[in-house]
């Protein structure tokens, strides 16, 4: 048998070891997670790829999805980032101050719609507790993921493709998408959805899941405040390649540290859109 010494040595040398085991598995197990994340980063980025060669192969056959003629109408470009420093607080804070700012905007360019906001930084985000952290990093939503269109309320929506309804809500929190429409298209086996959100409540009353539209046909119309999640008239249109088992709801702003992996998801939506060119 050895002295006390001896083992309290041994101990000590027992528990260094241990230590360095889970120090070690601590290692592994973060190296595995960024390895997952950056597979499913690539594979998302190689649908990408895949959905924009179809869109663009049918480019000539995608409806608009708001009324507009380039011949007569006129787009003015919205910049509604961190930059825009005309915009303070008390506008964006207050819905009814915000929405006479866009009102403004709109007829200072004598143009139909605002248009913009796609992989944009908005500190306006902060005006709802909807983008707040919500897993303890620290680090707010703030990166809009979508191609806004400011309006009219009323202003017509029409599906870009034939369509099934994938899903629908209401989604009633200050600051969030107030009435909400999804749709699932596919082309060439490429399935991939078009979200509607700011939408009025009628808009929604009579849809039904796995209904089928038509492409050019009537789908919504751009909400008033109280039932579009407490925003100035306008439409927020994204492109979703996988809906991630979400339904009626998907993020429509992400942290900037998960910039790479949302934008794979959720494509340009000028793609369909198409009216950037015009602005």
């Amino acid at each position: 048998m050895g002295t006390a010494s001896t083992k309290v040595c041994f101990v000590q040398e027992q528990a260094g070891q241990q230590g360095l085991h889970i120090r070690s598995i601590g290692v592994i197990s973060f190296l595995y997670l960024i390895f997952a994340i950056t597979k499913v980063i690539k594979s998302a980025m190689a649908f990408n790829q895949q959905f924009e060669d179809v869109i663009k192969f049918y480019t000539g056959g995608i409806h608009p999805v708001v009324p507009f003629n380039p011949a007569k109408d006129k787009l003015v470009l919205f910049d509604f980032s961190r930059n825009n420093k005309e915009l303070p607080a008390d506008i964006t804070g207050n819905t009814d101050l915000f929405s006479e700012y866009a009102d403004k905007k709109l007829k200072e360019a004598n143009a139909l719609y605002g248009i913009g906001g796609y992989n944009e930084m908005r500190n306006f985000y902060d005006r709802s507790e909807v983008f707040n952290d919500d897993d303890g990093s620290g680090e707010p939503r703030r990166l809009h993921l979508g191609m806004d269109i400011w309006g009219s309320a009323g202003s017509t929506v029409y599906a870009p493709l034939e369509a099934t309804v994938h899903s629908f809500a209401f989604n009633d929190n200050y600051g969030d998408y107030g009435a909400t429409l999804i749709l699932q298209h596919e082309l060439e086996g490429v399935i991939f959805h078009t979200l509607y959100g700011h939408l009025s409540l009628h808009s929604i009353q009579d849809k039904r899941e796995g209904d089928t539209i038509e492409k050019g046909s009537w789908i919504a119309a751009f909400g008033e405040a109280h039932e579009n999640g407490n925003w100035p008239p306008h439409l927020h249109f994204q492109i979703i390649l996988n809906m991630q088992g979400l339904k009626g709801d998907y993020p429509g702003v992400c942290k900037l540290s998960e910039r790479e992996k949302y934008l794979a998801n959720s494509p340009d939506p000028d793609l369909i859109l198409r009216m950037l060119r015009f602005v």
